[in-house]
């Protein structure tokens, strides 16, 4: 039997314990896009880390790689997008950032079914594609996701706030700044080295903020068991 306060008969709150491993999943997803990223793009010949964007290695022979990654990776954070959701309860702001969060996993499960054209010489061999449709939606979807990835940690930076926690509010703020001025950048010098070094800015901070946003979420989640702190 559940009481009214959410807990069982035996002190253990299911809900709290759904919602704490749904925000775990906000933890992992930046940690698992980037590494198997990395490591594909390291192994892949012709790939320049300073040249080319993540997003290309979908063209490549092992491509179904960095496509299984950005779906999966879209997945978790949709996950984590509904442990915010649950977080506080009634909390707007906690629900917006969910609403948010599960519009940037959607995209980047969009990102991972029209993949981009080649581009800077990558594949290797292959000229600059002409701007198809699957690179058009793989950048519009980009576009979607990373702003509304900006926007929610505008929003967790005044939760924050509200709750006198000063150290998230800066972060939060300086990683929204980063994620939506880093992929405009790109977008805009997408032929450029420079380009390329501002979607690894918006990309970095963007998952490094996912996984303190998710951290301090969790944090603020009772423990599911009465008998624990």
């Amino acid at each position: 039997m559940t009481t009214t306060t959410g807990r069982n008969a035996e002190g253990f709150d299911l809900r709290a314990a759904v919602t704490r491993s749904l925000l775990g999943w906000g933890v992992v997803a930046g940690p698992f896009y980037l590494i198997v990223a990395v490591v594909h793009a390291a192994l892949k010949p012709g790939f320049d880390f300073s040249q080319h964007a993540l997003s290309l290695l979908m063209l490549t022979d092992t491509g179904w790689i960095q496509t299984a990654n950005l779906i999966l990776t879209g997945l978790m954070i949709i996950a984590a997008a509904v442990g915010f959701a649950r977080t506080v309860t009634p909390n707007r702001r906690a629900g917006w950032v969910g609403a948010l969060l599960g519009v940037y996993g959607l995209c980047l499960v969009g990102s991972g079914i029209f993949p981009p054209d080649p581009m800077a010489g990558f594949p290797p061999g292959s000229s600059s594609g002409d701007g198809s449709l699957s690179a058009l939606l793989h950048l519009a979807f980009g576009a979607i996701g990373f702003l509304t990835l900006g926007i929610a940690a505008f929003i967790v930076a005044a939760w924050a706030r509200s709750r006198g926690s000063r150290t998230v509010f800066l972060l939060s703020i300086v990683s929204g700044v980063a994620i939506v001025a880093g992929f405009v950048g790109g977008a805009a010098l997408s032929a450029s080295p420079l380009g390329v070094l501002f979607l690894w800015i918006s990309v970095v901070a963007g998952f490094a903020w996912l996984l303190g946003a998710s951290l301090y979420a969790y944090r603020t989640v009772p423990h599911p068991d009465a008998h624990r702190r």
